[in-house]
């Protein structure tokens, strides 16, 4: 019998994230394994059970040897040295304080290079603070974050630096944004980590009451927010109860995000989960979702006279995640005119999503997304688990005759281009509408499509619904895969095996 496979997935002075038999379970294991972990030079430092493919440990030495023992399989790694650890209570933190934010930001500007920075036990109310580079976040277990309820006490990013780079992004466009609780603007090696909960106060306040709009100029703000930073680790934590969306990476480069629970009430508006833009070498792990609205939306920016980011995202894996409860598991656009591509989701959960798999775009967009591959995963009671989408009805002018004409109309640089997708080994149990849709363009179809060792079964109790947010759709109840302007590259062992063409649009001949 073999040992687990273990991996280490990040390490810091005091963390360490790991991965156990990643290629053999989803988000859980079928039962729990036990770990111990020890000095090298002997002693047992802690030890308990998992029974989540991914976990960690923020318990640890600085500048030390360990080893892993777990299922037979010992793993030997090391922490990363640190040259000061600081408490935010030495720099005037206090529990009873209404807003810590000046202590902590005293910390943080006092902490040396290669230094960590510890929030203890407790709950401390905070306004926005903003990270430098070469430090960890150390939020210990026990302690929390938390985000002040008094708008006034956030200042507002611009939506440009003073060189004209784009700061900050509001679905797409730079926009002005409210500062978020925790900020990391052009830096590089950061650690945010620990057992502790990060709570951006969006039940604080109103930012709940105005999705849509600005406040002063502004947008809403969102809990984490990386603005052009390279190699960030964010692992262990509680992240919940966003403004806006809850953890948002623009312009980043090799990003960790493994072993976070992201939690939003289910009615809070447009609380995504997690929403890399304009990124490059993401790596999402482990993650436990249940939000408001999307539970990982890949983004690249949409065409605006007021900017957008003009950089794709691309190579992204998503592993061992469990995602529930929001409007779409993986959603990619529709903020998609810098390109997504090379996109890799596999062993992931996704229960009771409306969506599972969901690309969205309609005229206007431009950018092209490729090489999208989903395998084994399994999606139980989503609605809709594959939905690829060209029509999307967002923005003004979403009902327009541009956007939703099923004529062919000229392709320009805005017309959005999809290709290159592939399901495989993937089991959907209490579907509703259909297995899967695809509504492609008349003047640009959607191409290569592949799917492989497909099985879908559907909820009895379903009712007929509109599939997708798009003008003119039939709604559908336990249809096959329903195709419009699509093109199959390979379908083999499907179930159900039935592939029709889109239904005739609502009101058409």
């Amino acid at each position: 019998m073999t040992g687990a496979a273990i991996e280490l997935l990040a390490t810091g002075p005091r963390n360490a994230t790991f991965s156990m038999d990643a290629d053999e379970h989803l988000f859980e294991r079928d039962e729990a394994l036990a770990w111990r972990l020890e000095k090298a030079d002997g002693g047992l430092v802690t030890e308990g059970t998992t029974t989540r493919v991914v976990f960690s440990t923020s318990q640890l030495e600085p500048g030390t040897a360990y080893n892993l023992h777990a299922g037979g399989t010992g793993l030997k790694f090391s922490t990363r040295k640190e040259t000061a650890l600081l408490d935010i209570r030495d720099f005037g933190a206090l529990l009873n304080s209404p807003n810590n934010a000046a202590a902590i930001q005293r910390a943080v500007e006092a902490l040396p290079t290669g230094g960590t920075l510890k929030i203890p036990e407790g709950r401390w109310l905070s306004g926005p603070i903003f990270l430098k580079s070469d430090m960890a976040l150390l939020i210990e277990d026990g302690a929390e974050l938390a985000a002040v309820s008094d708008r006034d006490a956030f200042p507002i990013l611009p939506a440009r630096h003073p060189d004209g780079r784009i700061l900050g992004t509001w679905e797409g466009v730079a926009e002005a944004c409210y500062a978020s609780l925790v900020n990391a603007i052009d830096r590089h090696n950061v650690i945010i980590t620990g057992g502790g909960i990060v709570d951006g106060g969006g039940d604080r306040g109103d930012w709940w009451l105005w999705p849509k709009e600005t406040r002063n100029g502004a947008r809403r703000a969102r809990t984490i927010f990386l603005s052009g930073c390279e190699n960030v680790d964010l692992t262990g934590l509680t992240i919940r109860n966003s403004p806006a969306w809850t953890v948002h990476p623009a312009f980043c480069k090799n990003l960790l995000a493994a072993d976070l629970s992201i939690q939003a009430d289910p009615h809070s508006p447009n609380t995504d989960g997690l929403n890399p833009e304009s990124c490059s070498d993401v790596q999402l792990a482990g993650l436990a979702i249940s939000v408001g609205d999307d539970c990982v939306a890949i983004k690249a920016g949409k065409r605006s006279p007021q900017g957008m980011p003009d950089q794709p995202t691309e190579r992204v894996t998503i592993s061992n995640c469990l995602m529930q409860r929001g409007h779409g598991a993986v959603v990619i656009g529709s903020e998609m005119s810098g390109g997504v591509r090379d996109i890799d989701i596999r062993r992931c959960y996704f229960k009771g999503t409306d969506r599972g798999l969901r690309i969205k775009t309609r005229r206007g967009r431009g950018g092209t997304v490729s090489n999208i591959r989903v395998a084994d995963c399994l999606m139980e009671d989503v609605a809709t688990p594959v939905a690829v989408n060209s029509f999307y009805f967002c923005d003004a002018d979403g009902y327009s005759d541009y956007v939703q004409s099923r004529a062919p109309l000229p392709v320009s640089t805005e017309t959005p281009n999809i290709r290159s997708i592939s399901v495989e080994n993937v089991t959907v149990k209490g579907a509703r509408t259909a297995a899967a849709v695809f509504y492609g363009l008349p003047e640009a179809a959607i191409h290569d499509i592949a799917f492989e060792n497909y099985s879908v079964s559907f909820a009895p109790d379903a009712e007929a619904e509109v599939p997708e947010m798009a003008s003119l759709l039939t709604p559908l109840r336990h249809a096959g895969i329903i195709a419009e302007n699509t093109v199959f590259s390979r379908l083999t062992q499907l179930s159900p095996s039935s592939i029709h063409p889109a239904p005739l649009p609502t009101g058409q001949d």
